[in-house]
C-alpha cells in the first residue's frame, strides 16, 4: 500500500486518461461485453448517466436529524407536557414529571398510564389527593426541625406533609446541589414517595439554585430521551434530534463538528462503531507498548529489565545497580565469551544453538511480535498522516472563506455567492481526508486470509487518493494563479468548470466507495480477486499512477481490450475529464460542447 503522498499531482486535462478516475457514464455496454471475462457480479452503484441520478442525489441530501438550540430543546418540551397534560387531564407540573419519569416517551407515557392509572400513580408519585389534611389547624408542626409555626408559613407537597419554610429551603437546595437527582425530588417525610412539583421548588429555592434546577431540566430532556444527544465538540451547547433506524448514523452539528450519534465518536464511515472502539483503544492501549519492548529489546538474564540495543558490539553491561554483563545474542555471561566463541560481533554458542532449536521460540516470539508492529504501525502512520491533512485542508478553508474569497471577488469581479464552488471543494476535500483516514482503519482490521477481498480494497483505496489529489491539487495549487492582483488569467470561467466538476465526480467516487465497504466488498469472489475492470468502472474507476507515471503493481492497469472497449463506450470531455456516453454531443457535467 503506498501512501497519500505517493500520488503524482496529475493535471485533470492529461491525456492519457482513458480509464480516467472520473468515469460514471453508463456503462451497460462495456458490462455486457466484459462479461465473459468478470468473475463477479459488478457494484449497482449510481450511474451519473441513469435516470434515478437526480433521484439519487437528492436522497443523498435529506438529513435524517435536526440541530436544536436551547430556545428548540424548551420549546419541545413544552409541547410534549401540553400534550400529555391535555391527554390524561392532569396538570402541566404532573405531566412533566411523569414524562421525566419515562424519558420524555410520550408513547411510553401514554400506554402506561392508560394500562395502569393506579400502578403509575403510586410508582411515580402522584397523590390523587392528600395524604394529611389540615384545614381547622391555625398552628402547625415541622416534621424536621419540630417546631410550631404559623398554618400560613407551612409547605406541603402534593401529600399533604407540612414542613416550614427554612427546612425546604435547605432540602431542596441540598437535593439540586447534590445533582440532576432533584428532578425526581420527593417529599422529606421518611414514609411518603410523592414528588415535589417545580413550581413549589421555584418558589422556595433560591435564586441560584432555580438555575441550576431549569439547567438540569433542560439537559434532562436531552440525556433521558433515547433520539437525542449532545453534540460532543467542546463548548458546543447544540444537541441533535436524530430520527433512530432511518440509516446513516452521520451528523453535523451547526458548529461544523461531524460525529457519529450512534458512539459519538468523530464520523467514520465506513467503520462501523464496533471496529473504531477496537481501533481507539488499540491507539492507547498497553499492548502496542508491550509489543514493541518484546520485538525491540531483550531481558537482562539477571535482574530481567528490558534493555535495547541500537548500535555497538555484543557486549551488554546492565545498568547500576545490576551492572551485569553479557552477551547480546545468546544471553550468556560475558566472562564465559572471547575470541574463541567469535569475538565481539558475532556469537558462536548462540548460531550453534539456534542451529539446534534452543531460541527457536523466543526468536519466534519476537518475529511475531515485530511484524505485528510493523504492520499496525505502517496502518496507523497512514491514519494519522491523513488526519493532520484533514486539520490542514480545514485550517485552509477557513483562510479561504475569511481572506481569499473576498480578495478573488475583487479581482474577478464577481460576488462572493459565485464563488461557492471553491468552499464547496475544499468541504469535500476535508470529508475525503477523513474517509481516506479511517479506511486505514478498515484495512487493519481486514482478514488477512481474504487475500481477494484486501487486493481489490487495496485498489480501491488507491484510486481514491489519486482522485482526491487531483482535486486537492486543483483547489489548492491552480487557484493561487488566480489570485494574483498584478496579472490575473482570463480563463476563470473554464476554472470554475473544472474544479466544479472534479468536486461533483470525487463525490461520487467516494459514496460509492464509501458504500462498498459498508457492504464489506460482498461481491468480491472468494477464490480471487474481482474483475478490475468492470468493479472499478461501476465505482468511477481512475488510474492512478505513482511518481514518474509508473502504475503500481498492486492495482494493475486494464488492458488494451478493455481500453479499446472504453473508447467505443465514452468521450471524455477536455474541460472537465468527465466521462460520457458516446452518443452525447454535450459534457453532462460542465455543459461544454465535444
Amino acid at each position: 500500500m503506498e501512501s497519500e503522498d505517493e500520488f503524482d499531482m496529475h493535471d485533470a486535462n492529461d491525456d492519457d486518461n482513458d480509464e480516467d478516475f472520473y468515469s460514471g457514464g453508463d456503462d451497460d455496454a462495456a458490462a455486457s461485453m466484459d462479461s465473459d471475462d468478470a468473475g463477479v457480479a459488478d457494484y449497482e452503484f449510481i450511474d451519473n448517466d441513469s435516470d434515478d441520478s437526480n433521484d439519487a442525489a437528492s436522497h443523498r441530501y435529506q438529513q435524517n436529524y435536526t440541530v436544536l438550540t436551547e430556545a428548540d430543546i424548551r420549546q419541545h418540551q413544552e409541547e410534549d407536557i401540553t400534550k400529555i397534560s391535555t391527554v390524561l387531564s392532569i396538570s402541566k407540573a404532573a405531566a412533566s414529571i411523569l414524562l421525566r419519569y419515562y424519558n420524555w416517551s410520550v408513547s411510553k407515557v401514554h400506554d402506561e398510564w392508560f394500562a395502569d392509572e393506579e400502578k403509575v400513580r403510586k410508582t411515580v408519585g402522584l397523590p390523587e389527593k392528600p395524604v394529611i389534611e389540615y384545614r381547622s389547624a391555625k398552628e402547625l408542626n415541622c416534621g424536621i426541625c419540630f417546631d410550631t409555626y404559623p398554618c400560613k408559613e407551612m409547605h406541603a407537597a402534593a401529600c399533604g406533609h407540612p414542613f416550614c419554610y427554612s427546612c425546604w429551603a435547605g432540602y431542596i437546595g441540598t437535593a439540586i446541589n447534590d445533582g440532576p437527582g432533584c428532578l425526581m425530588l420527593r417529599c422529606p417525610d421518611p414514609s411518603c414517595g410523592a414528588v415535589v412539583f417545580q413550581d413549589m421548588i421555584n418558589a422556595l429555592a433560591s435564586n441560584e439554585d432555580r438555575e441550576k434546577y431549569s439547567r438540569y431540566f433542560i439537559r434532562s430532556y436531552v440525556e433521558d430521551n433515547r433520539k437525542t444527544k449532545w453534540c460532543p465538540a467542546p463548548g458546543c451547547d447544540y444537541a441533535i434530534d436524530f430520527i433512530v433506524g432511518s440509516g446513516s448514523y452521520d451528523v453535523t452539528c451547526r458548529c461544523s463538528y461531524s460525529f457519529c450519534w450512534n458512539c459519538t465518536e468523530e464520523a467514520h464511515r465506513p467503520v462501523d462503531c464496533g471496529t473504531v472502539a477496537k481501533w481507539i483503544l488499540k491507539n492507547s492501549a498497553e499492548s502496542e507498548n508491550m509489543n514493541w519492548i518484546l520485538a525491540n529489546s531483550k531481558p537482562c538474564p539477571k535482574c530481567k529489565r528490558p534493555i535495547e540495543k541500537n548500535q555497538g558490539c555484543m557486549h551488554i553491561t546492565c545498568t547500576p545497580p545490576c551492572k551485569f554483563e553479557f552477551c547480546w545474542l545468546c544471553l550468556g555471561a560475558w566472562s564465559e565469551h572471547g575470541e574463541r566463541t567469535g569475538g565481539f560481533y558475532a556469537c558462536n554458542r548462540y548460531e550453534t544453538a539456534k542451529q539446534e532449536g534452543v531460541y527457536d521460540e523466543a526468536e519466534k516470539r519476537r518475529e511475531m511480535a515485530k511484524n505485528s508492529l510493523e504492520r499496525y504501525t505502517h496502518y496507523y502512520e497512514r491514519w494519522a498522516t491523513n488526519q493532520s491533512s484533514r486539520q490542514k485542508a480545514l485550517a485552509d478553508l477557513q483562510q479561504m472563506q475569511t481572506v481569499h474569497l473576498e480578495k478573488l471577488s475583487d479581482i474577478q469581479c464577481q460576488p462572493e455567492s459565485q464563488l461557492k464552488f471553491i468552499t464547496e471543494a475544499w468541504l469535500q476535500i476535508v470529508e475525503c481526508r477523513r474517509v481516506l483516514k479511517w479506511t486505514y482503519a478498515y484495512g487493519y482490521y481486514l482478514p488477512e486470509h481474504e487475500h481477494a477481498k484486501r487486493q481489490f480494497f487495496e485498489y480501491l483505496q488507491g484510486e481514491a487518493e489519486s482522485g482526491l489529489e487531483r482535486l486537492h491539487q486543483c483547489a489548492e495549487k491552480e487557484l493561487q494563479v488566480y489570485l494574483n492582483e498584478e496579472d490575473p488569467p482570463k480563463d476563470f470561467n473554464e476554472f470554475r468548470t473544472k474544479l466544479a466538476g472534479l468536486t461533483s465526480v470525487t463525490r461520487n467516487y467516494f459514496e460509492n466507495l464509501v458504500r462498498a465497504l459498508e457492504n464489506g466488498l460482498s461481491d468480491v469472489d472468494s477464490i480471487g480477486a474481482s474483475s478490475k475492470t468492470a468493479n472499478s468502472k461501476s465505482l468511477g474507476g481512475a488510474s492512478s499512477k505513482g511518481r514518474g507515471g509508473r502504475g503500481k503493481a498492486t492495482t494493475s492497469r486494464s488492458s488494451s481490450s478493455n481500453r479499446n472497449i472504453d473508447d467505443l463506450v465514452h468521450w471524455s470531455c477536455e474541460h472537465c475529464t468527465f466521462a460520457n456516453v458516446r452518443s452525447a454531443t454535450v459534457c453532462q457535467m460542465c455543459q461544454q460542447r465535444r
